[in-house]
């Protein structure tokens, strides 16, 4: 067991695996001096009004931490104290208290000693919990505290469903036999019991629990693989047989309404589920390779509330800069970055601080991906030739105020979008380029006029997604090499930075990483810059942009967090290196 997520008031005195004796948890507190006798009272009056357990009003009113509560219990008690973030879990320990049994007494197994099983539990006082698990088991047990919170996001950690995945793929393999009848299978994808349906339901839910942003069903060349895209990284779910991908794909096309029988051209539709009390809007893509269709589904959640600029992890100085091009009243904004980087969400953000009741807000998406109070959104729909740029097109016979185009596309929505910029509209915008200094040749290249860049484009915000250090097994890091050189470009002389990293914990999958912030740079146009960019001249528009934007480029902003300790110093190399290599991209027709 790792010593340093487990500890006991005196490991002499850890009893034999029994039956815990029965106390009062307020008895219990005082006697370890966490609550005073008066604190308890006042507990219990408040316990007779609410009806609520004891602990839980202790944490609510701020008299105790769970980490305080289940450290006093373990000491009376004299059991371990776990501390689940750090603890080394073994799936096929966990995996003897079902789930369901799991969350219903809040308890998981951390140890097999043989003859005894050392469970984790909330409420080591719960006697009831504490037969029924022994009952379930069919084991002496050994009560072991831990906080309620923790135990939560275990549950969500372990209990994967990759097994039942697996399993319900291995049933619907043996259901399609040596071959495939289509016929019979389109008749039963209503049937809420076919296990094509069952697998992709355990396929959503899996990937909802882990926070995936992404499913991947690919098929290769012996068999299909099912991965999950959780903080910007693939891993994968399940491998299966290769012969029940087309049963998936079909079962997605039929989902989002697409044509069942066009294998051989790439589709593109949406439609929502709903799991865990969750509304799911799934955008389905297809797309023919060598041993099948490839379906990946985007998975975003309704109702999860859109972000304000202050808490999107945006710099002190580019975000009073941006509020500031915002309250403009006309001229294109735009943000730009690979698919993927957060720009819908940085726009919205920006939406927010211009939804005023006074303005004409109008959004023009593929597809509208929040559902905002006061604004006008309108869905694309290539199918019956409604395009970006002919929504647009309508749009300015609306007597908008602002709008925004989900993304430039060609050479047309980028046209209309700057006339509509130049004739007293603010346009807010994506792009998909690699840095705020390429973005105006990027325009360029795709025809729009030099003048009609340099008049209406006010400002670029370009973006990426780092992944940040997991707090929980965070540790000093000696710099590699080639990190110690991309440093030594980055810092002043003399000065020295401290790098941090994460070895991998049961927390973040082993990965080193929990969560992602957005690091930013900002170029914003003036009179030198406009002029630069009406004489299509790159190079001399290049150095001075270079000027402007010195010391605060997306590069410098991942710097900044590897000085905070928050993320790598690998992530801030790969931001590093990817945005460096941009220049070499930028050119003119």
């Amino acid at each position: 067991m790792n010593q340093s997520a487990v500890s006991t008031a005196s490991a002499a005195q850890v009893p034999a695996p029994g039956r815990p004796e029965k106390l009062r948890l307020g008895d219990v507190l005082v006697q370890q001096r966490l609550i005073s006798q008066e604190q308890l009272q006042q507990t219990l009056d408040l316990q007779r009004q609410t009806g609520k357990k004891m602990g839980r009003l202790l944490i609510e009113t701020g008299l105790i931490t769970e980490e305080l509560l289940a450290n006093g219990l373990a000491r009376q008690l004299r059991i371990p104290f776990v501390n689940l973030k750090t603890f080394p879990f073994r799936t096929d320990v966990i995996k003897l208290l079902p789930e369901a049994a799991a969350r219903r007494f809040r308890a998981l197994v951390l140890e097999d000693k043989g003859d005894t099983l050392l469970v984790a539990v909330a409420d080591p006082l719960d006697l009831f919990a504490f037969d029924e698990l022994t009952r379930i088991l069919k084991r002496s047990i050994m009560m072991a505290a831990v906080p309620e919170s923790q135990l939560a996001m275990a549950f969500d950690r372990l209990y994967r469903r990759t097994e039942e995945i697996s399993g319900l793929a291995r049933a619907l393999e043996k259901d399609l036999g040596d071959t495939v009848d289509f016929g019979e299978l389109t008749a039963s994808v209503g049937t809420e019991g076919a296990p094509v349906v069952r697998l992709l339901q355990s396929v959503f839910e899996d990937a909802i629990q882990v926070g995936a942003s992404d499913v991947h069903i690919e098929p290769q060349e012996t068999s299909l693989q099912i991965r999950v895209r959780v903080d910007g990284v693939l891993q994968t779910q399940t491998e299966a047989d290769k012969r029940i991908g087309a049963p998936l794909a079909q079962r997605l096309k039929l989902m989002a309404g697409l044509d069942i029988s066009e294998k051989r051209l790439p589709q593109d539709g949406r439609f929502s589920v709903r799991l865990r009390d969750l509304t799911i809007d799934v955008r389905l893509s297809t797309l023919p390779t060598t041993y099948g269709e490839s379906a990946v589904m985007r998975l975003l959640k309704q109702g999860s509330g859109m972000k304000r600029l202050d808490n999107i992890g945006m710099p002190a100085d580019i975000l009073k800069r941006f509020r500031e091009v915002l309250g403009r009243s006309s001229g294109l904004v735009l943000v730009t970055g690979p698919t993927g980087s957060g720009k819908t969400t940085t726009l919205y953000a920006a939406l927010a601080e211009v939804n005023a009741a006074e303005l004409k807000v109008i959004t023009v998406e593929d597809p509208v991906e929040y559902r905002l109070p006061g604004l006008t959104q309108v869905q694309v729909n290539e199918k019956i030739e409604l395009t970006f740029a002919k929504v647009l097109r309508s749009c300015l016979r609306q007597d908008p105020d602002v709008i925004l185009v989900g993304e430039m596309r060609d050479e047309e929505t980028a046209e209309i979008g700057l006339r509509a910029a130049i004739t007293g509209h603010l346009v807010l915008s994506t792009l998909h380029t690699r840095d705020a200094i390429s973005t105006p040749f990027r325009l360029l290249d795709m025809g729009v006029p030099p003048f009609m860049v340099a008049t209406s484009l006010q400002a670029v915000i370009a973006q990426r997604l780092l992944r940040l250090i997991c707090t929980d097994c965070a540790q000093t890091h000696e710099a590699s090499p080639q990190e110690q050189s991309w440093l030594s470009s980055m810092i002043s002389t003399g000065e020295s930075v401290k790098s941090m990293r994460g070895r991998g914990c049961s927390s973040c999958n082993g990965t080193g990483y929990a969560g992602r912030q957005g690091v930013y740079e900002m170029l914003e146009m003036d009179a030198v810059l406009t002029q630069a960019a009406s004489r299509s001249d790159p190079a001399a528009f290049m150095k001075l942009a270079r000027e402007r934007m010195q010391g605060r480029t997306m590069a410098s902003h991942a710097l900044e967090l590897v000085r905070q300790g928050r993320t790598s110093l690998a992530e801030a190399l790969r931001i590093g290196f990817d945005v460096e290599d941009a220049d070499d991209d930028v050119s003119l027709s």
